[in-house]
């Protein structure tokens, strides 16, 4: 490894989360700050926590932390072991001997973790699955390997609740009967060049950010386990014979995890979500929930009646229900999800939140299996629910007190106690615990005294009468010290059915950004999530209308709220849908703002539609393809205004975006040179539709703010 080993972070990890940043140059001070002010490389160094692994009785958890190394900017995690029954009990720090990442405790007690590394150095390189004891006094011992696979990569993994079983997934080719075939050869690259030849029938290809490989799938192969160790080649969950079976990828591609399959209590099946391959694939949404009885027999379709959204299924703590989201609208991707509930021995299905307007992102039973907890977006915050699963009564918890923000990783614990993330527009992730589902109380301070030692920021919700007179909120971020005139940035988000939130980024950050001096104003336009379903809706087919006048009354409604903002110094960033209103903007709005910030922007509808991979996506927000809808896509088309276009903008985009293909932003750029238009183009050749590396990060903030603040820090060149 480069920059932190894996030792070396290990031993500096008690001083990188004790100590306080330390501030970079950011240029002018900032009038009215005595603390220093968060900069680009605070946001890229700051630790990360990831999601809490719980044992059996609750009693235990162990979290990793992620570290940044802020001269080489290299990535390490280390891991921590905490005593969930002493309310005093300090996270203590684990000295695993390999590099290690998914934690998760097995029935055994032991802790179970993936790693490309091995203690003999002649081993050969690739990820197995090993345990490795561990005590209340984070002692641990050797690590024992679990499973190992020459023949395919183990992407992950996921423990029977009795022990009894594991599930490993990977890529592997869907005729292969094993976990991985030493002699397989993919059929897209029939040679004698290195040219990927591709059938209409095979689907996607392309997606997100990769070639699709056909015949080669995310497959699912259970082994028994004995003594710590998985038995035999694997089973496989979609069928052992693909005549017969389901040819598919589960956890499905490109995002699907380990909450998209569960063993049933006993070991003895395995529910999961899958997406069908084939022709249809990039125009449906629809996921579907089997289970596998783990004899190599084909699974059993639970969800046929549903052809839209059946994902994230979790059995009942005693076996005799299965509870999921689904959605009710095929091809709709932003559609609600309501909880489904399956009772397994009836074989009856209800929708047990089918009278609330909340859509549901994650799902748990408690532990005594009488209610689910999940939780749910709700005008800027992400609280939790208890759902009653006899009524379908829905109760929103109060776990911080009125001031959730954004709840996340939530797992429910014996004795009515409750382990789970929470994060701020102030503040990254830090870990809770509540009792009785009450008032929670912070378990860990990874990130939370450091940010103590910035210069604060305030932020300020607001509502205001919108298009078609609706409520449409939105939120002033600021310094809570600087004194004005405050230049103004419109913050666009993307989906475009998504919010800001009152929630942390470790991409558009606004703490970041009005820590550089600028208010940052968000507004949740018709189209944004958290506001019931009908106001997600109200965008279809109208993405440069009510959108863009919400963006118009929010602005002036924020200036209105806070004098200090200085409204005739304000630039525009928005990234995806965000990307593509500031071009809207460019055209429609062309005397507003002195600058535009433009990442993997949508520029031309008609080339858009043609290269992106999600055709769901357009069709369902367009109502069809281009051919069908036309005159839809050209109302809205930004590339039939750029004679408006006067704007300075910086155009941002990833080479390995393939959602929002990188010649967009090419186009944009084009139309912008050939006006004459001050510009910048700044292209990631290894970035997706994120930029997630951490050299790349910094670099995208300070070509960021460097180009912020020449428009509005000092007079605009001629």
């Amino acid at each position: 490894m480069h920059g932190l080993t894996l030792r070396g972070a290990m031993t500096a990890a008690v001083a990188l989360l004790a100590a306080p940043l330390t501030a970079q140059d950011n240029g002018a001070p900032v009038p009215g700050l005595t603390a220093p002010p968060m900069t680009a490389q605070d946001l890229v160094t700051l630790p990360r926590l990831g999601a809490p692994a719980v044992n059996a009785a609750g009693t235990m958890a162990v979290y990793s932390v992620t570290l940044t190394d802020p001269d080489s900017l290299t990535r390490a995690p280390v891991h921590y072991l905490i005593d969930l029954t002493q309310p005093s009990a300090a996270p203590a720090a684990l000295t695993l001997s390999l590099r290690a990442s998914d934690l998760a405790f097995g029935a055994d007690g032991h802790l179970y973790f993936l790693s490309g590394e091995h203690p003999d150095a002649d081993a050969p390189q690739r990820t197995r699955l090993w345990r490795i004891a561990v005590a209340r006094n984070s002692r641990v011992g050797a690590p024992q390997v679990v499973a190992d696979t020459p023949d395919a990569a183990i992407a992950g993994f996921k423990l029977a609740p009795n022990g009894s079983a594991v599930a490993l997934w990977g890529e592997v080719p869907r005729d292969c009967p094993t976990f991985g075939c030493a002699d397989a050869a993919p059929r897209h690259l029939p040679g004698p060049g290195n040219g990927r030849l591709y059938d209409a029938k095979d689907g996607f290809v392309r997606h997100w950010d990769r070639w699709a490989t056909p015949g080669i799938h995310n497959r699912i192969f259970t082994f028994p386990l004995k003594d710590g160790v998985a038995q035999g080649q694997g089973i496989p969950v979609d069928g052992t014979d693909s005549a017969t079976g389901l040819t598919a990828d589960t956890p499905t591609m490109p995002f699907g995890g380990g909450e998209e399959l569960a063993f049933a209590p006993d070991g003895k099946t395995l529910y999961f979500t899958a997406r069908k391959s084939g022709a249809a694939e990039p125009t449906s949404t629809n996921l579907d929930i089997y289970a596998a009885d783990l004899t190599g027999a084909a699974p059993r379709l639970l969800t046929a009646s549903n052809a839209a959204t059946d994902t994230t299924p979790v059995p009942s703590p005693d076996g005799r229900y299965l509870a999921w989201l689904a959605m009710d609208r095929p091809t709709y991707e932003a559609d609600r999800l309501s909880i489904r509930l399956l009772d397994l021995a009836a074989g009856t299905v209800r929708n047990l939140t089918e009278a609330t307007d909340l859509s549901f992102g994650s799902l748990a039973w408690e532990a005594d299996g009488r209610h689910l907890i999940a939780t749910a977006q709700k005008v800027l915050d992400t609280p939790a629910f208890r759902i009653d699963t006899k009524t379908g009564k829905v109760t929103e918890l109060n776990l911080m007190a009125g001031n959730e923000a954004h709840i996340a990783n939530l797992v429910p614990l014996p004795g009515g106690r409750a382990l789970f993330t929470r994060d701020s527009l102030g503040n990254p992730s830090e870990l809770f615990l509540s009792d009785g589902m009450g008032q929670a109380r912070p378990i860990t301070d990874v990130a939370t005294t450091r940010m103590g030692g910035l210069a604060s920021i305030v932020t300020r919700r607001f509502s205001f009468a919108g298009a078609e007179g609706d409520t449409v909120w939105g939120q002033i971020t600021r310094l809570a010290d600087q004194n004005g005139p405050i230049p103004a940035i419109l913050y666009i988000h993307g989906g475009p059915q998504g919010s800001f939130n009152d929630s942390w980024s470790t991409r558009w950050n606004p703490r970041v950004l009005a820590s550089q001096g600028y208010a940052v104003i968000s507004i949740d336009f018709h189209g944004s999530t958290g506001y019931g379903q009908a106001f997600t809706d109200a965008i279809g087919k109208d993405w440069g209308g009510k959108p863009l006048e919400d963006l118009q009354k929010g602005l002036d409604a924020a200036l209105t709220l806070d004098t200090q903002i200085d409204g005739t110094r304000a630039c525009a960033m928005g990234a995806s849908y965000g990307g593509y209103m500031v071009n809207w903007i460019a055209g429609q709005w062309p005397d507003r703002f002195d600058c535009i910030v433009q990442h993997d922007g949508l520029f031309d509808m008609r080339s858009f539609y043609y290269a992106t991979e999600e055709l769901w996506f357009p069709r369902w927000d367009f109502g069809g393809s281009y051919t069908e809808e036309r005159e839809t896509y050209e109302k809205w088309n930004p590339v039939n205004h750029v004679d408006k276009w006067k704007t300075p903008m910086l155009v941002i985009t990833g080479e390995q975006d393939f959602r929002v293909p990188y010649t967009q932003g090419l186009q944009s750029f084009t139309a912008l040179q050939e006006r004459g238009i001050p510009a910048q183009l700044l292209v990631f050749p290894t970035e997706n539709h994120w930029v997630l590396g951490a050299k790349n990060s910094l670099q995208w903030h300070d070509t960021v703010f460097a180009w912020l603040d020449r428009w509005l820090k000092q007079d605009a060149p001629e």
